[in-house]
Parts: structure tokens; C-alpha cells; sequence
């Protein structure tokens, strides 16, 4: 049963979500709070001034993720959890990521104000580089903790101008002394906006995924020949980017060849020398293919694999593949998925059972504890751009579904 008098503060909501969107603020309306960079320092260093605000027990670990845990009546019982990330995407929205932590930080501060005491201790987490968009892959941290990635291979993991992970970890002040390492958790919630246009299309409020799709990521390196592009006939050309432009077509093509069920993207590239007037010699791009289905997954990157080798030995172009990061599908805990539906009709918000197409922390949580995700709308489906925009009165209800479910989860013995 839910406490029907409990409710966030939704002004209090929307102003805190309000403070953190100016830091970074871009022109356009959105963010850029890249990670390791000034910007998420800065909203760092509010977050741990607000954690204190609250009498917390703040712990930063060697991956640099924020901890604040809540004492409750037996603190040998597994705590529950809750969290998501501060870091942001190039010219990204003020809701992703960032609503998964102010939305904790107003639980937090309704159960302080009125005095209530959960037998479980309560822990709100700030996840370190979820997006991935500066160090390759996403959601390292949560994938250190859980023990599913290595520590110093993400320690050496660079950007696109050369500075390693670690360097920049220990630059901004944020390289703490706890080990990442997992311990025992009771049960994990994460809030966030949905990225995508079913709650909206579906006239639902609230969202309860039974998972997330899998998540496979390669960066593929291609070499030709530079040369000047007057003099050099377009015969016998080894034109890098040229290569590159009918695989990327193929990773178009390759969710209609494989029969559905999955999606595939180009979503970065760089092009050397990047000159105007000289053959490109050098280019590399990424591609992302996720799905409910690992093996389809799998199966749909041999195949365009394939397509890779022959375009590249059709153009003279060398090329390299990496295989940067792969996460399996995530079934979330099926209990905990009902409990938040339960809660929504219980409020009387309006839910729609779901799938994440987006990857979130919730994907390493889920291999460690029983894991579950609440969503609220994308205004129009978008995200990851500046005009990303969520209802401030789906804020505050995605926020009373996650205070109700953290009190049933931390009260349970």
C-alpha cells in the first residue's frame, strides 16, 4: 500500500533540476556537461554540498562516483539504491540523467522532512561517464562496481584530444579512496526521462520497463591514400571516406535485411586529413546495434561485418575493427517492475509496461541486485539534444512512484 498523504515538493523538484541545468547551459536550451570536464565538476561539487545539506554519509570511490547513504533502523540490512548521472551528452538535454538523481535527492529530502525512518539504510548514486560521448564506452563506472569491466582499462581510455580517463579523474578532484567494488544491495531504482515517443503516443505517464535491449558497440578504423583532388584521376582512387560512406549505408540497411527487431547507427565520425582539397586517407566511425535478442544482434554484426571487408578490399582501404563494449539484454526484476505499476494505479497516474531502448546504469545494477526502472515522458520523443523537455508535472509524478517504491523496497526486513 502506498502512504496516500506522502507526496515530493514539486516546486522544490523543479528548482533543483532548474540550479543544475544552468551549470553547463547551452544556447539552445539544453546542457553540455561532458564528463570529467569543469562543468561536471562543478555540478559535482552542488550535488555533495546538497548530500551534506541532508547530514549523508558521502563516499566517493576510485571511479569517481558520488555515494550518499541515509542511516536506517538496522544498517546490517542490504540498503536500497537509487541513482543515474550528472554527465551529459555534446549539446544535450537538462532532463537525461540528471532527473535519476534530483529525483533520489527530493525522496530523500520528503522522508527527512517528515521525520520518516526506513528499516534499510537508503544510498542516492551519481554514476561517473554513463553517456560515454567523451570516453568510449558508456556506463563505465557502474560496470567497474559491478565487476563486469576492468578498472585500469578504463583508467586508459582517451578522448579525442589524447587525455586519459584516470589523468582527468584526478585533475577535477574526483579520483576517491573507496574501492569500486559492489557490496550487497536489496534493490536498485532507477528514474529517467524515456528518450523515445511511447508514453507520449500512448497518452501514459509513467513507464515500467521489463528491461533494456542489449548494447553492442565497434569502432571501425579505415586507412586509404591521401592525395590533391585536381590532378588525381577518380580511377584507382583508395578514398577512406568514400569506403566509409557505403558501410555506414549498410548499418542503414541492416535492421530491414535482418527482419526487425533491432536498431543500428553511425552516430560518430572523423575524417582525416578533413581537407577540401585532398583524399581523405584516414577515417574512423562508430556503430551501435542493440536488441531484445543477443544472438540477432550478434548474427546482424557478422553479417555487415562481411559487408565491411568487401567494401574495404573493393576501395584498397585497410581496415581495423574494435569490438569497444557489449552488455547483454537486462530482464528487469519482475516483482519490482509490478510494484512500480501497482504504485502508478494506486496515484493515479496512467503506466504503460515497456522496454529501455536506451542503455542505462540499470543494465551493471541489474547483474549485481534485483533492478527495476521508472520512466516519464520525452516531450515529442527527443533526447539527447537541447530541446529534450519533459512536463514538470511528470517529473513530480515519476518522483512520487520512486518515493513510494524506495519506502516499500527499504521497509521490507
Amino acid at each position: 500500500m502506498v502512504s496516500k498523504e506522502l507526496r515530493v515538493n514539486r516546486q522544490r523538484l523543479q528548482s533543483t533540476l532548474q540550479e543544475m541545468a544552468k551549470i553547463g547551459a547551452t544556447p539552445g536550451g539544453g546542457v553540455q556537461r561532458l564528463t570529467l570536464s569543469d562543468e561536471d565538476k562543478q555540478a559535482r561539487d552542488l550535488f555533495v554540498k546538497w548530500l551534506k545539506e541532508l547530514d549523508l554519509e558521502v563516499a566517493i570511490d576510485e571511479m569517481g562516483s558520488i555515494f550518499g547513504k541515509r542511516a536506517g533502523k538496522n544498517n546490517d540490512l542490504a540498503p536500497v539504491m537509487s541513482g543515474s548521472h550528472i554527465d551529459s551528452q555534446p549539446k544535450g538535454g537538462r532532463f537525461d540523467g540528471i532527473l535519476g538523481v534530483m529525483g533520489p535527492l527530493e525522496v530523500l529530502r520528503t522522508l527527512d522532512e517528515n521525520n520518516i525512518q526506513t528499516e534499510r539504510p537508503i544510498i542516492i548514486v551519481d554514476w561517473t561517464n554513463e553517456e560515454g560521448s567523451r570516453f568510449a564506452p558508456a556506463m563505465v563506472a557502474s560496470g567497474v562496481w559491478a565487476g563486469a569491466l576492468d578498472r585500469d582499462w578504463v583508467y586508459g581510455r582517451t578522448d579525442i584530444n589524447g587525455k586519459r580517463f584516470e589523468d582527468e579523474l584526478i585533475r577535477i578532484g574526483y579520483k576517491g579512496p573507496v574501492p569500486a567494488k559492489k557490496w550487497p544491495v536489496h534493490g536498485y531504482y532507477e528514474y529517467h526521462i524515456e528518450q523515445g515517443p511511447l508514453l507520449e503516443r500512448e497518452g501514459k505517464i509513467i513507464g515500467a520497463p521489463r528491461g533494456i535491449l542489449c548494447l553492442h558497440w565497434y569502432d571501425v578504423y579505415l586507412e586509404g591514400e591521401a592525395n590533391q583532388v585536381g590532378p588525381t584521376p577518380m580511377a584507382g582512387r583508395h578514398d577512406a571516406l568514400c569506403a566509409a560512406a557505403e558501410m555506414i549505408l549498410k548499418v542503414n540497411e541492416l535492421p530491414e535485411r535482418m527482419g526487425g527487431n533491432m536498431v543500428a547507427t553511425v552516430g560518430e565520425i572523423q575524417n582525416y586529413p578533413n581537407s577540401r582539397n585532398i583524399i581523405p586517407d584516414k577515417v574512423h566511425f562508430t556503430v551501435d546495434i542493440r536488441s531484445w535478442d543477443d544472438d540477432h544482434a550478434l548474427k546482424a554484426w557478422e553479417l555487415v561485418r562481411r559487408d565491411f571487408e568487401n567494401i574495404a578490399a573493393g576501395r584498397g582501404c585497410p581496415i581495423k575493427i574494435e569490438e569497444t563494449w557489449r552488455v547483454e539484454h537486462s530482464p528487469f526484476d519482475e516483482k519490482m517492475v509490478q510494484r512500480i505499476l501497482d504504485i502508478a494505479q494506486e496515484l493515479g497516474y496512467s503506466s504503460l509496461h515497456m522496454v529501455s531502448g536506451a542503455g542505462h546504469d540499470a543494465s551493471y545494477m541489474n547483474q549485481v541486485c534485483p533492478t527495476a526502472m521508472i520512466f516519464v515522458p520525452s516531450i515529442g520523443g527527443r533526447s539527447h539534444v537541447e530541446v529534450e523537455n519533459t512536463r514538470w508535472e511528470d517529473c513530480e509524478a515519476g518522483a512520487n512512484v520512486l518515493l513510494q517504491a524506495i519506502l516499500q523496497s527499504a521497509n521490507e526486513k
